[in-house]
């Protein structure tokens, strides 16, 4: 009974069936960042963008809870090249859970930067648990990354999170990153891996997931 009352809150919280596209997916993905990026006082620091190791943005993020709280959401990841450029995006999943006493359901829009290969290697390797597989804590905002706590510097990625236009890091212990095979499939072609993609071996049907890269490496120089 539990499951199934979470199930429907869930199907409730979700977006419109066109917004599981993946180009609409990459339009929302862009979106997000440009909003969040177009304010100084409150953005990702520039800098963090500039030295990160890869960044994913999932945008509409549910979190639906009665007695058992869950969060899914699905976006996009771009890694850092041997060149220093950003890749061109792969499709992700980002899912997890929570036991407590809690109700209701929040959309909430969720970015990563991840500031070292080894959570890299963790999603071109299918998935990883952020907080187990890699360390991770809310990420600092406004116009410098000094502004980060010591307990944070030692962070593996930094995440973020965007509720009802508040923006600020967020602990997101437990989540689980995954590479979406299926949205990955309508965009680059059936047998592309993970590694191909971020390595350059496979463009994508729409330009629109192109535009996610290059927004990127708008904000981080």
């Amino acid at each position: 009974m539990i499951a199934w009352a979470l199930c429907a809150l869930l199907a409730l919280a979700a977006p419109p069936a066109q917004a599981a596209t993946p180009e609409r997916r990459a339009d929302e993905a862009i979106r997000v960042l440009r909003e969040i990026m177009d304010s100084p006082d409150r953005r990702i620091p520039r800098d963090l963008l500039r030295d990160a190791e890869a960044v994913a943005v999932i945008p509409d993020v549910v979190r639906a809870g009665f007695v058992i709280g869950g969060r899914h959401g699905r976006g996009l990841i771009s890694v850092r090249g041997g060149d220093g450029a950003f890749s061109n995006p792969s499709f992700v999943r980002l899912t997890g859970g929570s036991v407590g006493f809690q109700a209701g359901v929040q959309a909430t829009d969720v970015i990563l930067v991840f500031r070292t290969r080894r959570g890299v290697d963790g999603v071109v390797n299918g998935k990883f648990t952020l907080g187990a597989d890699a360390g991770v804590a809310a990420g600092p905002v406004g116009r410098h990354a000094a502004m980060a706590t010591d307990a944070a510097l030692q962070a593996e990625i930094y995440s973020y999170s965007r509720a009802r236009g508040l923006f600020a890091g967020v602990a997101l212990d437990g989540a689980v990153l995954a590479i979406d095979h299926s949205a990955n499939r309508t965009v680059y072609g059936p047998g592309v891996t993970p590694r191909r993609i971020f390595e350059g071996g496979a463009a994508p049907a729409f330009d629109r997931i192109v535009d996610f890269r290059d927004a990127l490496e708008e904000y981080s120089q």
